[in-house]
């Protein structure tokens, strides 16, 4: 990837139907989260990945007492369970984790972690570039060129930069955002000040919230066909970006977009790793998770625990197997 912009920063942008057959529940499980259903639960602090423990299949286990009412399963009660157990477990200290599953069948999201925490976006905020272009091409607003569809197609396959920066350069840069806001539903979308005399689509903060928003809006409100374009794309992603999501497992047929970067703000110099995207039968179930990692944290340990916490969501085990992203992208 070419790197970013010159500027103040210490930035390098990473550059993320029905009858469903239920996966197994995983092993760990809590009264406390197994009884949340789609609600915010509240996380400790956060940290830095532990050292990730033998890889532990799912094993099946008494069901505790699952809410009837919740709108979801007992089983997926229990992957929830699981999933806020491993963040307790493993997430502590300064970091914050936090996660959107959504169930595009039911209507029902399940939040675990500060979901309106602001944080920085990394690549993620690529996908709102490429739902942006697609819609305005379809109203006739843009065309298109071949040119552009190659770049497009590049920015979500392995995350590219340079093709980033001419999309955004070519088709409106800082107008975009009032979009992803506006349209889109980001909106605690904004520009962070002091790096670039001009906003730079790297240099944005929003929240797990929006992020969850601009893939409700991809997945409800686009066209078939330029919905069934981003499915294929963000199936067909690099290795770079096999992660997240991703680790849903082959049988679920993931499809994500990831973000990695290096940033310096008031926090202090820490990794960002966060992974959009869709998983399950006809992409029944939508996941935003954004990570802001602890300062000391590393870049393999904040894909790691995005990665087991996708996995546990949908009772694979985990460790999760992932590739590491080069830390320039």
């Amino acid at each position: 990837m070419a790197p970013v912009l010159a500027c103040a920063a210490l930035s390098m942008v990473g550059c993320a139907r029905t009858g469903v057959t239920e996966p197994a529940a995983p092993k760990a499980l809590s009264q406390q989260a197994a009884s949340t259903g789609g609600s915010e639960v509240a996380v400790p602090s956060m940290q830095k990945l532990a050292p990730p423990s033998p890889l532990v299949a799912a094993q099946p286990s008494p069901p505790p007492q699952c809410p009837a009412d919740s709108g979801w399963s007992c089983p997926q009660q229990q992957r929830f369970t699981a999933a806020a157990d491993y963040i307790s477990r493993h997430v502590s200290g300064q970091g914050y984790l936090s996660v959107v599953f959504t169930d595009r069948q039911t209507g029902k999201a399940w939040r675990v972690g500060p979901t309106q925490h602001e944080g920085w976006t990394a690549s993620t905020i690529k996908l709102a570039m490429a739902t942006d272009l697609l819609r305005r091409q379809r109203a006739h607003q843009i065309t298109l060129t071949p040119t552009d569809r190659r770049d497009m197609a590049a920015m979500l396959h392995s995350s590219d930069n340079a093709a980033s920066d001419r999309l955004w350069a070519r088709f409106g840069g800082e107008e975009m955002l009032a979009r992803f806001r506006n349209q889109y539903g980001m909106t605690r979308l904004h520009f962070v000040p002091g790096f670039t005399a001009k906003t730079y689509w790297g240099f944005v903060k929003c929240t797990a919230d929006d992020l969850a928003a601009l893939l409700n809006y991809a997945f409800a409100q686009l066209d078939a066909a330029d919905r069934a374009y981003l499915v294929s794309a963000m199936r067909g992603v690099a290795p770079n970006q096999q992660w997240g999501v991703w680790a849903a497992g082959s049988e679920q047929r993931p499809g994500n977009k990831d973000g990695w970067s290096y940033e310096t703000d008031a926090y202090g110099k820490h990794w960002v790793t966060n992974t959009i995207g869709f998983a399950g039968p006809g992409e029944r179930y939508l996941i935003a998770v954004m990570y802001q990692v602890d300062p000391g944290g590393t870049l393999a340990g904040g894909v790691q625990a995005v990665s087991d916490v996708v996995a546990l969501l949908f009772g694979v085990p985990v460790p999760a197997h992932i590739t590491v992203p080069a830390p320039d992208g």
